[in-house]
């Protein structure tokens, strides 16, 4: 991952947490429930999830308690406007935007000298059936303090009140308490801790929940897609729902997508493209091996891909080539059908959300077609991360460069 790194495309926007944080970022882990971290120091996203105290954890989810119950932390207003690296539901980065617009003031007044505790809560204690995910409906987002400042606060303001009642200024015990809580606490009198509850509405949305499921409820019957095979089996034997369920896998899916204007192609116009390119490249380059030339220079040399091409066998290279055979057959004939010519995979991987689509939505489609057919390396990265990071890794040093490459310039 070290490539990666160097080029800014590995969780480049994390933020530091050290000293009197983790402190406070170990007292909203138990207060949620959680045990405490013995890491000195460490990074966080944009919801608090950290990888390395996810690496100590042995868990990535460490910031859940059962896949119905997950939570955020914040402890620095620098978090506003940071990526989340590992959401669990595809709308996590919208409701930390949302949090940051309504409490954003309060969040940086708070953070000074306190932490805060998330507890996104869609009224379901725990899942039993797969298919309790589509009991999400709204999400109330739920704000905790640590050290339980708001009591500490009203304690303040009776000892305050009591101080100005009678004589009461004389007490020196009072005094003390006075001054003990300020040294602690600070003084609350002015401070504004009253975060209140937050309603997100949910609509289409990918959770990690069951092995990966998609609920596509906004098109013109709701479509439920399993990433998970065993859960699938498991969800399509539930007959309380009028839903449309698929495996990620089955060829059907890509047909009621396309029935159900949620995703389109266009063979003709998307040849000419980027993207076309980018996605003809990584299908090559699986067929690349122990070659004279860097991979890299093979991809980005129109004459070194003809020759390799031409060394493939005549099996791969009508794979790779297939999307401009079908077209060039087309031109003289009409007879011919796309499955007998051009690649499953590849031909599922040159489709789009339809154009109808709302951006919230195409994002969301954009990423099933990714998890679909995973042959463009720049949508891979951009909608699902974890999945692009494992497969980086094994692959040839060459490739990895020219993926970097393609990435970094949004080619």
């Amino acid at each position: 991952m070290d490539k990666l790194k160097q080029a800014n495309l590995y969780r480049s926007e994390l933020i530091p947490v050290s000293g009197k944080l983790v402190e406070r970022y170990n007292k909203c882990l138990v207060k949620l429930g959680f045990a405490e971290t013995k890491l000195k120091a460490f990074h966080i996203d944009g919801i608090g999830w950290s990888p390395e105290v996810a690496e100590e954890k042995e868990d990535l989810q460490y910031l859940n308690n059962g896949e119905a119950n997950p939570h955020g932390i914040i402890i620095s207003p620098l978090q506003k406007g940071k990526p989340v690296y590992l959401p669990f539901h595809t709308f996590d980065r919208d409701i930390m935007k949302f949090v940051f617009k309504i409490h954003g003031a309060k969040i940086k007044d708070i953070t000074r000298d306190c932490a805060i505790c998330l507890d996104f809560d869609q009224g379901i204690d725990a899942f039993y059936e797969p298919l309790d995910v589509l009991k999400y409906d709204k999400v109330s987002i739920h704000f905790h303090l640590i050290d339980n400042l708001k009591n500490v606060q009203k304690e303040q303001l009776k000892l305050i009140k009591t101080f100005e009642t009678g004589n009461n200024f004389i007490d020196e015990d009072l005094h003390q308490q006075l001054l003990n809580s300020a040294k602690t606490y600070g003084d609350l009198r002015t401070r504004n801790l009253d975060l209140h509850e937050l309603q997100y509405d949910t609509d289409s949305f990918y959770t990690r929940s069951f092995g990966g499921v998609y609920i596509l409820r906004d098109f013109i019957k709701p479509i439920v897609v399993f990433e998970d095979k065993t859960w699938y089996k498991e969800a399509i034997k539930d007959t309380n729902y009028d839903v449309l369920i698929y495996h990620i896998a089955q060829p059907e899916l890509m047909d009621k997508l396309r029935d159900h204007v949620i995703i389109e192609y266009d063979l003709e116009k998307v040849v000419g493209t980027k993207r076309y390119e980018r996605i003809k490249k990584f299908e090559m380059a699986q067929y690349l091996k122990k070659t004279q030339h860097p991979v890299k220079d093979i991809l980005n040399d129109p004459i070194l891909f003809k020759s390799y091409l031409n060394k493939l066998d005549i099996k791969a290279r009508k794979k790779v080539m297939s999307v401009e055979i079908y077209l060039e057959k087309l031109e003289t004939s009409n007879q011919y059908k796309i499955a007998d010519i051009v690649d499953l995979k590849l031909f599922e991987a040159l489709h789009q959300p339809h154009s109808s689509l709302e951006a919230k939505h195409q994002d969301l489609i954009w990423k099933l077609l990714v998890n679909i057919s995973e042959k463009d390396v720049l949508f891979w990265y951009w909608y699902d991360k974890q999945a692009f990071y494992a497969s980086f890794k094994t692959w040839d040093d060459s490739l990895k460069d020219w993926a970097i490459e393609t990435i970094s310039n949004n080619i």
